[in-house]
C-alpha cells in the first residue's frame, strides 16, 4: 500500500480542531522552550531541572525533536548555540524521558545486523574503551606521565577515533531518512556535536603525539599533563553523553519514523562506510512470508486431463509459458510488459496482508523495491501510521467497504490513490489492489480532441 496513506494524518488537523490535548501539548512546548532559553541565558542546570520536573515531568522523544526544531526555526536560536548546550539539554532530560521505547522480545531492532542493534553494540564497545581502558591508562599517565604511558594513551585515542565511522553512518545513512520525514532540527544539532567530538579527538591525538614530559623537548606548545588530561575528560564526557542522546532520543525517534524497508537499506549500505570497534555478527534479513504454493502446470494437466475442456474454461491457467485467462491468453512476458506500460502504479497484497506484486513502470510515483515482496504491508509503513492501514484492511475484509480513495498534491503532480477490495465470484476476500495515478494532465484537459497529434 502506498506511503500516501501515511500522510492522511500528516496532512494535519482541520482548522479549528484544537482539542484539549493539542492545547496541553502546545502549553508544554511553550514551557519547554522557555526553560531551554533560560539555560541559554546562563541559568544553572540545577535550577532549571527542578522547574522542569515541576512543570513538565516526563517528556517524549517527539517533544524533544519538536523542541529543538522550534528553537532553531521559530525562536531564531542559531544551530551552533543549540549544539553548544546540547549536553546541557540532555542532562536536563535525564530521568524524565518516557520509557516507551523498550523493544519487545524478538523486535527487529533487537536482531543482530539491524542498524539499531549495530549502533548499540558499537556503543557498548565505546563505553568499554572509554570507561575502562582509557580511564585506567589516564590514571597511570596522571601518576607517571612518561613515554610508555603517552604511547598507550595515543593508541587508545587512535582506537577511539574509529567513532568517526559510527557518526558517519548515522549522519549519511540515518539522517537523510529522518529529514525526508521533516525532522531537521535534531539532526543538524547532533551532526554539529559529532563534529565537535571529532575535532576534540584530533586535538588530543595531536597533543599526545607532540607531548614530552620534559617541556624543553616538547615538539608542541608547552602543555601540562593535567591540562591534557582535563581536555581528554571533557571530550570523553561528550562521547559518553552522545551515547545517551542516541539511545534515548535519536534511535527511538527513528524507530517510530522509519519503515522496515528503510532500515534494510541502511543495513545494506553500512559496510561501505565501515563500523566502529566491532562489526555486525550477521546480515539482518527481515522475515518474509513464503511464496504461495502453486501447482506445476504438468500436475494441473494431469488433474484436468490432458488439454482439459476449453469450452468450460477448465484448461490449466499456466501452460508452456502462457497465462490463460477468462478472456484471453498471454505469455508471461506479454502480461508483465503490458502491466508495466499502464500509466498507473499497481500494487497487490493478498488476503494475509502480504505484498505479492507491484508494477514497475518507467515513472513510478512512489518508489518500490523488490525487497517488499513477501513482506506484510504493515512492515512497509512507519509504526505511527500502521493503525490507519489496519483500519482500511479491516473494513475491506469485513465487507464494510469495497473501495477507498485519497488525493493529494505532490510537487508537480496531483496524485489520485485508490484502494479496491479484491473478491472472487463468491465474494471471498482475496486481497487489496492499490491504484495510483498522476491525474494532473487529466485535470488540465478541456474541449475535445478527435484527430491524431
Amino acid at each position: 500500500m502506498s506511503e500516501l496513506i501515511n500522510n492522511r494524518e500528516a496532512r494535519g488537523q482541520h482548522e479549528g480542531d484544537l482539542s484539549a490535548e493539542h492545547i496541553l501539548n502546545a502549553q508544554r512546548q511553550t514551557v519547554l522552550k522557555q526553560l531551554i532559553k533560560e539555560l541559554h541565558d546562563g541559568q544553572s542546570i540545577h535550577d532549571v531541572k527542578e522547574r522542569f520536573r515541576e512543570a513538565v515531568g516526563h517528556i517524549s522523544v517527539a517533544e524533544i525533536s519538536q523542541l529543538e526544531q522550534a528553537l532553531i526555526e521559530e525562536e531564531g536560536i542559531p544551530v551552533s548555540e543549540v549544539q553548544r548546550l546540547c549536553s546541557v539539554h540532555a542532562e536536563m532530560f535525564k530521568g524524565s524521558i518516557d520509557d516507551i521505547h523498550r523493544p519487545a522480545a524478538g523486535a527487529p531492532e533487537e536482531q543482530p545486523g539491524h542498524p539499531v542493534h549495530t549502533f548499540k553494540m558499537e556503543n557498548r564497545a565505546i563505553e568499554r574503551l572509554v570507561q575502562f581502558t582509557l580511564s585506567l591508562h589516564m590514571d597511570r599517565f596522571r601518576r607517571e606521565p612518561g613515554e610508555a604511558q603517552r604511547i598507550q594513551l595515543l593508541e587508545d585515542m587512535n582506537l577511539l577515533y574509529d567513532v568517526d565511522k559510527h557518526y558517519s553512518r548515522k549522519e549519511n545513512l540515518l539522517f537523510p531518512f529522518l529529514e525526508k520525514y521533516g525532522i531537521h532540527g535534531p539532526t543538524q544539532v547532533m551532526w554539529g556535536v559529532d563534529d565537535g567530538i571529532r575535532l576534540g579527538l584530533k586535538e588530543i591525538k595531536g597533543l599526545l603525539t607532540g607531548y614530552r614530559k620534559d617541556a624543553a623537548e616538547s615538539t608542541i606548545q608547552s602543555v601540562s599533563a593535567e591540562e591534557l588530561l582535563g581536555l581528554m575528560e571533557r571530550v570523553l564526557q561528550e562521547v559518553t553523553d552522545m551515547i545517551f542522546k542516541e539511545e534515548h532520543i535519536l534511535l527511538p525517534m527513528a524507530l517510530e519514523t522509519l519503515t522496515e524497508d528503510e532500515w534494510l537499506q541502511i543495513a545494506r549500505e553500512s559496510a561501505e562506510i565501515g563500523y566502529c570497534l566491532v562489526s555486525p555478527e550477521q546480515e539482518w534479513i527481515p522475515e518474509r512470508a513464503p511464496e504461495p504454493e502453486m501447482k506445476h502446470p504438468s500436475a494441473a494437466r494431469e488433474e484436468l486431463g490432458e488439454g482439459g475442456n476449453e469450452e468450460n474454461g477448465s484448461l490449466p491457467p499456466l501452460q508452456d509459458g502462457l497465462v490463460r485467462m477468462g478472456t484471453g491468453i498471454l505469455s508471461i512476458h506479454q502480461l508483465e510488459t503490458m502491466l508495466n506500460h499502464l500509466p498507473v502504479d499497481l500494487t497487490f497484497i493478498d488476503e494475509n496482508d502480504v505484498v505479492r506484486y507491484f508494477s514497475h513502470g518507467k515513472e513510478r510515483i512512489f518508489a518500490r523495491t523488490r525487497a517488499v515482496i513477501g513482506r506484510t504491508v504493515q512492515n512497509c509503513h512507519p509504526p505511527q501510521s500502521v493503525h490507519v492501514v489496519n483500519e482500511l484492511l479491516a473494513d475491506f475484509k469485513a465487507g464494510r467497504k469495497d473501495a477507498e480513495d485519497f488525493w493529494i498534491p505532490l510537487k508537480d503532480k496531483f496524485v489520485y490513490i485508490r484502494y479496491f477490495a479484491v473478491r472472487d465470484a463468491e465474494g471471498t476476500y482475496m486481497g487489496t489492489l492499490e491504484f495510483t495515478q498522476n491525474i494532473k494532465p487529466i485535470q488540465e484537459l478541456s474541449g475535445q480532441k478527435r484527430i491524431l497529434s
